[in-house]
């Protein structure tokens, strides 16, 4: 069989020119659709306005702008709560207990060492003071030891300033035993030391603030009315008054006492003072009076560390006083409601608020930094805190029944007061 290829060969031909005419028209018709779509991206990305104006969308604006903090952890001033309240709280139970013990604090003196004196209860140690809307840190000894390097601290006041010294330096002996470096002739006003950290602690005896001549045993037992100057400050304190940089003063129930007051280097009056022929003013005319001179010079001293003024305690006396036979028998904290205050406790009170408030005011446009400690509710929730009879050593070992005299007044060590140290140290670190 012959092959005819000259008719093959045209076919051929034919055959490639018809792919070449569609393979030129391919590559027009894709080089078209390129520019095309290469003009619409270059659309989208120089008029995304006209895109948008193609779809209308909704409207999801906030009727009220919303500011959002640069910082996200920040929070926003008008979600802040209002600070709480350190001195309303209850008692809760703490099994871990204080943090120092009358053994390993050798600071404690006789009357408030209610272990060694043979008290036979320690339920009263197993408390910790909660305030209601607060999370109040526990005292971190050599976290205040550091805070506190180079300072110099002073408790100014009576017997309950005394006690609570005490309190403070077992607490922070935790760290560092104090090394006491000064003392009066009594012993009442002395002065410690930390080396590690130049750091003192004094307590001042000053139980009026003002000059006072006081005829008293350490029984309390007076033998005379007090001299009380209610116009004369008690150089004691108001002569290293600028040289603290914190302090906390108080007085209170020394008020109380029989005294013959002074104005002027003249006797104006009395409390207690039958057959004197003097007239009777009565403690709370001295008392005010005091306060309001003593408020007075904080409040325009320009002093530039931190002052607290610390209201007077209430005490816990039963059936009696502390002359007379007045007991404190309770072992467990009471509820809210469950004791009123005193009367007389209320009205010393009353006149340290009023006085307060009024120094407050003329303190801040002077800018002394004035603060206040109330530990009112605090203390008055634990009547089962006081020495009682343990303020003698073991004063029941040679009759169970004998009759002593009770301290209802002052605060076992360890105890309650070692809370306010606490509330104390989170004013100072966070007030």
């Amino acid at each position: 069989m012959r092959v005819n290829w000259k008719s093959w060969s045209l076919n051929k031909h034919h055959h490639m020119l018809v792919k070449l005419a569609v393979a030129i028209l391919l590559v027009g018709l894709a080089f078209r659709l390129f520019v095309s779509r290469s003009k619409g991206f270059a659309s989208d990305l120089e008029s995304p306005v006209l895109e948008k104006e193609q779809v209308q969308e909704p409207d999801l604006k906030p009727s009220v702008p919303v500011e959002i903090p640069e910082n996200e952890d920040q929070i926003p001033l008008d979600i802040i709560t209002e600070k709480c309240d350190l001195f309303t709280g209850d008692w809760i139970p703490n099994p871990s207990g204080p943090t120092y013990t009358n053994e390993s604090c050798p600071l404690i003196e006789g009357h408030q060492n209610c272990m060694r004196n043979g008290r036979p209860d320690s339920g009263y140690l197993f408390w910790k003071w909660n305030p209601r809307d607060c999370q109040l840190p526990r005292f971190n000894a050599e976290r205040v030891l550091e805070l506190m390097r180079n300072k110099a601290w002073a408790l100014i006041g009576d017997s309950i300033s005394r006690n609570h010294v005490q309190s403070l330096l077992c607490m922070l002996s935790t760290v560092e035993q104090p090394v006491e470096v000064y003392h009066d002739e009594e012993y009442k006003t002395k002065r410690w030391h930390f080396p590690s950290y130049n750091f003192t602690i004094s307590n001042i005896w000053s139980p009026f603030l003002v000059k006072a001549a006081i005829f008293e045993d350490n029984n309390g037992v007076s033998t005379a009315e007090v001299q009380l100057h209610l116009d004369k400050l008690d150089k004691t304190w108001t002569d290293v008054y600028h040289s603290l940089d914190y302090m906390i003063i108080s007085t209170g129930k020394w008020f109380l006492k029989a005294a013959i007051y002074h104005e002027k280097d003249t006797i104006v009056g009395c409390h207690i003072c039958p057959g004197k022929n003097l007239t009777e003013l009565g403690f709370v005319y001295a008392y005010n009076k005091t306060l309001h001179y003593v408020m007075d010079f904080i409040a325009t001293s320009k002093h530039k560390g931190l002052i607290f003024f610390r209201t007077s305690t209430p005490d816990h006396f039963e059936n009696g006083e502390w002359h007379n036979g007045g007991t404190c028998p309770k072992t467990t904290p009471a509820k809210e409601g469950e004791i009123e205050i005193k009367d007389l406790n209320r009205i010393l009170r009353n006149v340290e608020l009023e006085e307060f408030e009024k120094a407050a005011a003329k303190a801040a446009d002077n800018e002394v930094n004035i603060k206040l400690l109330d530990f009112t509710n605090l203390l008055l929730l634990r009547p089962d805190g006081h020495p009682g009879p343990y303020r003698q050593f073991q004063p029941f070992a040679e009759n169970k029944t004998a009759v002593v005299q009770n301290d209802c007044l002052h605060w076992c060590l360890p105890g309650p007061i070692d809370y306010w140290n606490d509330v104390i140290m989170e004013m100072v670190v966070n007030g």
